[in-house]
């Protein structure tokens, strides 16, 4: 797993005041902090699944990025602000600093927010939930570790909830 390293989130969260749907991921993995953006491992699940589901091409770049989530009313951000944690494994994150959510919701149109992952949710229900009184959608996260489901079950649980709010 790695030696534990004090780590604070180093990039902001991308939403507008159009912004309807907050999706959390826990805290940046080594990759996403090396490129300075969310879902940043190769691997990682997120970018082609937002694209499949609003039926856009992928996109590669960081601003084609923001442009896709802003595009569709969805904002992206962390739970978590500054953590101890090995590597990139969420299970392995403690003394937790959390990012003001509830800050971010009162100053943007969100009304619904999805944790990307059992691990988000958990830190979301412990350290956002009593701010913000919104509960989350634990959709299954689109970590490569989270190879038990396929990208059309994926795919299928976050369109349950993208599409129908």
């Amino acid at each position: 797993m790695g030696e534990y390293q004090r780590v604070k989130h180093t990039f902001e969260p991308v939403w507008n005041r159009q912004s309807e749907i907050l999706i959390l991921g826990t805290f940046p993995s080594v990759k996403s902090r090396e490129n300075h953006f969310y879902y940043g491992h190769p691997q990682n699940r997120f970018w082609k699944l937002i694209a499949g589901i609003f039926q856009e091409p992928v996109p590669d770049t960081t601003e084609e990025k923001k442009e896709l989530i802003l595009r569709h009313r969805l904002a992206l951000w962390d739970v978590i602000d500054e953590c101890d944690i090995a590597g990139s494994a969420d299970s392995s994150i403690r003394n937790v600093v959390a990012s003001d959510i509830a800050g971010l919701l009162t100053r943007s149109g969100i009304h619904t927010i999805i944790a990307n992952g059992a691990r988000a949710y958990e830190l979301y229900q412990k350290h956002q939930l009593p701010q913000t009184g919104i509960q989350a959608y634990k959709l299954p996260s689109t970590s490569p570790a989270n190879a038990a489901w396929s990208f059309q079950r994926l795919q299928e649980a976050w369109s349950a909830v993208l599409i129908t709010e």
